[in-house]
């Protein structure tokens, strides 16, 4: 008897910003057959019901912790995952105590989250290890990619944009005000800008303001 194919888990990606939703989105494309992206909100709330949101804040670390509440509290999340490069032991903390069931790295490659993402759906809880720093996983983006600003460089810029001073962006990053100050002045030289206003207009321009729409069933989903 030919067993009958497994049905793919429905997973809802979350994240302020357009591109890094279609950039996870892409990278998931190839597994059709075991994970199906079917709801991408960008700033809005959840509205299919789905086995996992894969949620990822590039850029508004300070609203981790009540994103993850709404996100657990919504019962059309069957299971939340964090999806991150930030393994801070109280971040980690705090998110399974609010009910996380996964909290992976970006550096993970796409067959390796694919798998945990399986095993969370199968009723495990999967804390990655935490990562030295290191590029991101190949076929995710971020705005910025394209000028090439890195993403740990372009979610500066996207706080500076925001209007967060060098203090601020420090620690919400969990960087030392000394490695921000050295961020920018890579990130000015990158986009050819000479001043903080400039940086912020440049920013502007180029898609480093948090976006708010939703995509329902990408790429055919149900």
């Amino acid at each position: 008897m030919t067993p009958s194919p497994r049905t793919p888990i429905t997973v809802a990606l979350v994240d302020d910003y357009d591109v890094v939703l279609r950039g996870v989105a892409n990278m998931f494309d190839q597994y059709r057959d075991r994970i199906l992206v079917v709801e991408l909100d960008a700033n809005e709330s959840v509205d299919d019901v789905v086995d996992i949101v894969l949620y990822d804040s590039f850029a508004q670390p300070e609203s981790d912790h009540e994103e993850i509440r709404v996100l657990i509290a919504n019962p059309r999340a069957r299971r939340v995952v964090v999806y991150t490069w930030n393994f801070r032991p109280d971040l980690i903390d705090s998110a399974r105590r609010q009910g996380v069931r996964g909290y992976l790295s970006k550096t993970m490659p796409a067959a390796e989250l694919v798998a945990a993402l399986e095993a969370v759906h199968a009723g495990e809880v999967i804390i990655s290890d935490p990562p030295p720093r290191a590029r991101s996983a190949v076929g995710l983006q971020w705005p910025g990619l394209g000028e090439g600003l890195t993403d740990r460089e372009s979610e500066i810029l996207a706080l500076i944009t925001q209007g967060r001073s060098n203090a601020e962006v420090a620690a919400l990053t969990y960087l030392s005000p000394n490695t921000v100050k050295s961020y920018i002045r890579i990130i000015y030289r990158k986009i050819n800008v000479a001043s903080r206003t400039q940086a912020v207009l440049w920013g502007v321009d180029h898609g480093f303001t948090p976006d708010h729409h939703r995509i329902d069933h990408w790429r055919g989903g149900p």
